[in-house]
């Protein structure tokens, strides 16, 4: 049977590999994100993707994507938290508060209320799934990157106790925590951190592979097929984990 699949921020970057990853296992997926021309390209690269136009920071907004994408759906079977942002690279002391304040309602605020308005429908659906994406940053401190971890740390207890209360519905929760992904974002991070400290990004590549036990970049469709299994049966006892797909940090 088909599952009901809402991804936010899924236009693009890892949010896009995890549409197209339940797409092509049959299910029917609904896609928000704030960008419109990015999504009309993802549409037209993903047949059958539904999609709509949301910025989760918005509490009206994201209240009517989220009955928009049931609507159009036929009910939630699935969420996959998946809007994010990278942030700034600088040290606290350094850090303007108006940027850790928009990290903070994206990553966090936006996940609530994407979170808060769906969970009617996921308990209707009677064996409900929500993602959530952290990442390693919610397992390690990353100097100059303190807006971004205490968001990822932040959603981490956020699972821990959605899964606590949603367990007496069939719902269950888990989140992902991806390291450094292929892709235009980690090379934008790469560079950001050595803008910060003074090194190449050459230098900063290899710092980061250092950490690791594989020495390559995360797949993004790595991270979409953990998404897809966490959705299905084979995860159905799966509940309240941080799994993390990070080549072993």
């Amino acid at each position: 049977m088909s599952r009901k699949v809402l991804v936010t921020a899924g236009a693009s970057g890892i949010g896009k590999h995890i549409a197209a990853a339940f797409l092509a296992a049959g299910d029917d997926v609904y896609t928000c994100d704030i960008n419109s021309e990015a999504l009309k390209i993802a549409s037209t690269e993903l047949p059958g993707l539904k999609t709509g136009v949301c910025d989760v920071t918005d509490r009206a907004q994201t209240q009517e994507m989220v009955l928009e994408a049931a609507d159009q759906l036929g009910g939630l079977d699935v969420l996959v938290n998946n809007a994010g942002t990278s942030g700034p690279t600088a040290p606290v002391r350094d850090l303007d508060p108006d940027q850790w304040e928009q990290v903070l309602q994206v990553n966090l605020h936006g996940t609530f209320l994407t979170t808060k308005y769906a969970i009617p429908h996921l308990i209707r659906s009677g064996s409900g799934v929500i993602v959530v994406m952290s990442s390693a940053a919610g397992r390690f401190g990353y100097p100059n990157r303190s807006a971004y971890s205490t968001a990822k740390w932040g959603l981490i207890g956020f699972m821990k106790t959605l899964s606590i209360e949603l367990g007496e519905h069939n719902v269950r929760v888990n989140a992902i925590l991806p390291g450094a992904v292929q892709g235009d974002r980690i090379q934008r991070v790469f560079e950001g951190r050595a803008k910060a400290t003074g090194k190449s990004p050459e230098e900063v590549s290899e710092l980061a592979m250092a950490k690791q036990s594989l020495k390559r970049l995360v797949d993004p469709d790595e991270i979409a097929a953990l998404a897809v299994f966490l959705a299905s049966d084979a995860a159905k006892s799966i509940s309240g984990q941080a799994l993390g797909i990070d080549g072993g940090m």
